[in-house]
């Protein structure tokens, strides 16, 4: 398990060596400073938390303050528990270069916020017909259930409302690109967040399947993988 905090630089594209473009998101990560380490024994489960980003002592609590003194740690703006290997100590620092080109990672962050937003643009609902009749009210949700039975609306019922600044994560991201004197991950696809916002990456929930080569084409002329049309350019190729 590996992880480290930072920031959404933006996107670009780069090339592989086969010349196809690759969209990719440039992500600032860390350094992060282990601030914290927690025990099974003391605290009944085990996790590391992680300082990022120095800011002026004067904007934290003095309980922040208090805490991070205790660590010996410099003032940090963000904090942050992983569950992370138990052989970190309080101090050690956590760079770009944990991880590696090829690795896998789960990548948090908080989406973009649209303000006040109406069901068409919050959910995907259908308008009304733009021609005679309709009125004021094309983009309107409509009505919503009976009036006397059940007399109200049920929770979760689709509607207007804030619209974004919710944490979502992004899985099974692979990482394109580590350089760890510009602190920079690049990780193939988009993540959440407008530039600058913070993130967190760590390594991926999900199982990863190795392939074992492609699979051949059939020779049983009832599959749709034997049927060759020889009007498509794919197969007049071979």
């Amino acid at each position: 398990m590996k992880a480290i905090i930072g920031k959404k630089v933006g996107m670009s594209q780069i090339f592989d060596a086969d010349g196809k473009v690759i969209p990719v998101t440039v992500i600032e990560a860390g350094p992060c400073v282990v601030v914290q380490k927690k025990t099974v024994e003391k605290d009944g489960y085990a996790a590391v938390q992680l300082g990022y980003e120095d800011v002026p002592e004067r904007k934290l609590t003095k309980g922040q303050q208090g805490h991070l003194s205790k660590a010996g740690v410099a003032p940090k703006k963000h904090l942050k528990e992983f569950d992370l290997d138990a052989e970190l100590s309080v101090g050690d620092i956590i760079k770009a270069d944990t991880f590696a080109e090829g690795d896998h990672v789960d990548v948090t962050g908080i989406s973009k916020g649209h303000g006040y937003a109406g069901v068409i643009k919050r959910h995907g609902n259908h308008s009304l017909k733009a021609t005679h009749g309709t009125g004021p009210v094309g983009r309107h949700q409509g009505s919503l259930g009976s009036g006397t039975d059940p007399s109200r609306i049920f929770k979760g019922t689709k509607g207007a409302g804030h619209m974004g600044v919710d944490q979502v994560t992004i899985m099974n991201l692979d990482v394109v690109k580590v350089d760890a004197e510009l602190n920079m991950l690049v990780v193939r696809g988009a993540i959440p967040g407008p530039k600058g916002g913070l993130v967190t990456i760590r390594s991926t929930k999900k199982t990863i399947i190795e392939k074992k080569g492609e699979a051949g084409t059939s020779v049983n002329p009832q599959k749709a993988s034997a049927r060759v049309n020889p009007q498509k350019a794919s197969a007049r190729n071979h």
